[in-house]
């Protein structure tokens, strides 16, 4: 990138105290973004429309090329079953409050969505065209974000299995569970794309700095390749120095829970290269590269 995006480009990261909002800070810098706002939801609450309309009115009068990326989101999949009112408007009704006021004040808007807007029963990769359905209220709450997004010219960007140095994911948990538990059971019939937060940013950040010439529409960005949560586990254990073969195998059936996932998570991101974005690296070397960057917070207690 040339030293361009330092004058054009004005960011506003809603959701930026959280593990994905955090890393889109460090990527924005990187890039030479030195307009950069990215309130916490404490901050800027997104249900508000209100204050979503004042944020982008501020941030397309900084000047140059405004955008927002939607990091904001109600992310407790399970918890969703049980509060769907707060999951809506989170996940629906803050993006139809960002969308709006974007299209106002002329700014573009980079939605952040997930696999679980498909059904997750599909034999091949999902890709960006592809018939949604999701099954859980959490995937109902994002197709809604997604579509008030996309009816004013949004870019959606969807991705999966994110894990970071910040909040719950995955990766902390097994680090967790690798000091407690002798063994530790995972199921082995659930397939994704493990995607670390920062490699994710920095996509979202080139996108967000192409906004003007990458055609509005929906695009999967996740680290390259797939596996079930199953081999993520040992990965996981493997990159702490753990015996990978304390991590057992088991099915969803054995392993209930409220809100139904996907079998299938696997996004298709031909419709991200297709565009001219550049392809994240694969999982397996992201896993490592994250635990070099990040192993303390990674693996903290």
């Amino acid at each position: 990138m040339n030293a361009s995006p330092r004058v054009r480009t004005a960011l506003l990261i809603t959701g930026g105290r959280g593990q994905l909002g955090a890393d889109l800070v460090a990527a924005a810098a990187q890039a030479g973004i030195t307009a950069v706002r990215a309130p916490g939801s404490a901050e800027l609450d997104v249900t508000d429309p209100a204050a979503v309309r004042s944020a982008v009115r501020a941030l397309a009068g900084a000047g140059g090329s405004a955008v927002v990326v939607n990091a904001a989101a109600y992310t407790a999949v399970d918890a969703a079953e049980r509060d769907p009112g707060r999951a809506h408007a989170v996940n629906a009704t803050g993006p139809a409050h960002l969308a709006a006021a974007c299209a106002e004040h002329g700014a573009r808007l980079v939605q952040v969505s997930t696999d679980y807007v498909f059904p997750g029963d599909a034999p091949a990769p999902y890709r960006a065209d592809d018939p949604t359905g999701p099954r859980s209220v959490y995937g109902r709450s994002k197709l809604a974000g997604e579509r008030a997004a996309l009816a004013a010219g949004a870019h959606v960007v969807r991705t999966a299995w994110l894990y970071g140095a910040r909040g719950a994911n995955f990766v902390r948990t097994m680090a967790r569970l690798e000091r407690s538990h002798q063994t530790v059971p995972v199921v082995d019939d659930q397939r994704g794309s493990p995607t670390w937060t920062a490699d994710l940013a920095d996509g979202l950040v080139a996108l967000a700095l192409a906004a003007d010439r990458v055609p509005p529409g929906v695009l999967h960005c996740v680290n390259s390749g797939a596996t079930t949560w199953y081999g993520f586990a040992r990965a996981v254990f493997t990159e702490i120095g753990a015996d990978p073969e304390r991590v057992r195998p088991c099915t969803t059936a054995e392993f209930p829970r409220p809100a139904p996932r996907p079998a299938n998570s696997v996004l298709d991101t031909t419709s991200w290269t297709a565009a001219g974005l550049p392809a994240l690296r694969p999982w397996r070397a992201a896993l490592a590269a994250a635990f070099t960057a990040q192993r303390a917070a990674l693996t903290a207690s």
